[in-house]
């Protein structure tokens, strides 16, 4: 047995574990992401007044009027996180999510004067785990592959 052979040898039981824990994985990210991005909708409907306000005066939304921005940002967080927590349209409720990242973080020039880069961190890694998503699918685990939408 050559070098090769035994490396594939003792890597494919880690491939099997590997595909085996990939959809609870999976599950587990959409479920942490829609988590954050609904407590953000539900945050700013709770207090629509301070939302417009925020949106007027902190942040920059390229190209909309701050009540349209705020709409659409707010709808964008209280409707895909459901869908990207079943997985029902799970890649659109990724790319939609995806988009409402990037506008937070290109519209609140203040999250990049913090003196702990966490909060642009957070963003990255969001942004991260949601192209996955939208680029693997939700995974097992999910409504689109209980319907048969796709087969990953």
């Amino acid at each position: 047995m050559n070098a090769v052979t035994r490396a594939y040898d003792f890597g494919a039981p880690l491939a099997r574990l590997a595909d085996h824990v990939q959809p609870l994985l999976l599950l587990a990210l959409r479920l942490y992401i829609a988590w954050v991005f609904i407590k953000a909708g539900l945050t700013k409907i709770e207090d629509w007044d301070s939302t417009l306000f925020l949106f007027t005066e902190e942040y920059k939304v390229p190209l909309l009027p701050p009540a349209i921005a705020a709409l659409m940002g707010t709808a964008g967080e209280i409707v895909l996180p459901p869908l990207l927590a079943i997985g029902l349209a799970g890649r659109f409720a990724a790319l939609g999510l995806f988009i409402v990242n990037i506008m937070a973080v290109v519209s609140y020039p203040a999250l990049w004067e913090f003196e702990c880069p966490a909060a642009v961190e957070s963003h990255l890694w969001w942004g991260v785990g949601l192209l996955v998503i939208a680029v693997f699918g939700p995974g097992a685990l999910s409504v689109d592959r209980l319907l048969g939408r796709r087969r990953d």
